[in-house]
């Protein structure tokens, strides 16, 4: 085949949708197409064709998409809580994956229809448990894949400041890369990549609440630790039931990153915490209706989402900080 020969399978879609893709036969575009699609590109191709709408209700096609971005939802016990994970009752890993690959509208009049199993009139009851399912990349390369349990009907939860702690204290997760020297630090805004998706079980709600790259990327004074800052802004509730209007709230995850006697960097803690504008902390009853409130909101396309959820961070930064 000569350079300027186009491939017999891109010329027949270069033919156009309804002379090319809608001639392939279902297995050859299950197989040999949708299969190489990312998950938003997917989602994207599905609704401009009808040959390939099949592709939305693929389960399996579904399943493996989020398994490949997340690796934490291939864990055993949030596969059946992804596969029963439906806003139209056909197809669980689509429904997730709609819910958390974009960011949440810190907008809380947004609110999407009810689940098909829920009417419009009812509410979600509290929930009794939150799991975290957590991947960090570094330069595309997954080094940490997690799943957290939180319980949330202790004292102790509902009254101390909210925080989850990813890594026990001794625990350290190596990474095959030297830790920026000095002030050095920028690359790490576009190394490092984070989703920490928080799942509802009882309600079959989740969200993520990560803004996918850094926000911001800072050297602690002190321990000399890099830390990696990634934030959500979201709707909060005044104090004293004062309505809603203008209160919003971080989100903000941070991963600590050392240096190991050979010179490699390291990470040594990821952490989420809820926070007023003014820095006071919040503690777990009242993050957990902010989360609750993420949950239900509407999502965005996932376009440049990264560029959005810093947008957002800045534009909140400079108005309260």
């Amino acid at each position: 085949m000569s350079p300027t020969t186009t491939p017999p399978l891109l010329a027949t879609l270069n033919d156009g949708a309804t002379t090319g893709i809608s001639s392939l036969p279902t297995d050859i575009l299950e197989s040999h197409i949708l299969t190489r699609l990312d998950g938003q590109t997917l989602a994207s191709a599905t609704c401009v064709s009808t040959s390939l709408s099949a592709g939305r209700h693929n389960h399996h096609l579904w399943s493996n998409i989020c398994h490949s971005t997340w690796p934490s939802t291939a864990n055993d016990c949030l596969t059946k809580f992804i596969s029963d994970f439906s806003d139209d009752g056909k197809n669980g890993p689509r429904s997730f994956f709609s819910h958390t690959f974009p960011l949440p509208t810190p907008d809380p009049t947004t609110v999407p229809p009810p689940p098909q199993n829920q009417s419009p009139s009812s509410s979600p009851v509290a929930a009794s448990e939150l799991i975290s399912a957590v991947d960090i990349y570094y330069r595309n390369n997954p080094i940490l894949t997690k799943i957290e349990e939180t319980k949330t009907t202790t004292d102790w939860f509902r009254c101390s400041p909210f925080r989850i702690d990813l890594l026990d204290p001794k625990d350290v997760v190596p990474i095959q890369s030297p830790l920026p020297a000095g002030g050095d630090t920028a690359a790490l805004m576009d190394d490092m990549t984070l989703s920490w998706i928080l799942i509802d079980p009882i309600n079959k709600r989740a969200v993520n609440l990560s803004s996918h790259k850094p926000v911001s990327v800072q050297r602690h004074w002190l321990s000399r630790e890099v830390q990696v800052r990634f934030v959500s802004i979201l709707r909060g509730r005044r104090r004293g039931g004062g309505g809603d209007a203008g209160v919003v709230v971080q989100c903000g995850i941070v991963v600590n990153c050392g240096r190991s006697e050979d010179g490699e960097m390291q990470v040594r803690e990821v952490t989420m915490e809820v926070e007023d504008m003014d820095g006071k902390h919040l503690n777990g009853r009242d993050s957990l209706v902010i989360f609750q409130r993420a949950m239900e909101a509407k999502r965005g396309n996932g376009v440049k989402r990264e560029e959005e959820a810093r947008r957002r961070y800045r534009r909140i930064a400079n108005e309260y900080m």
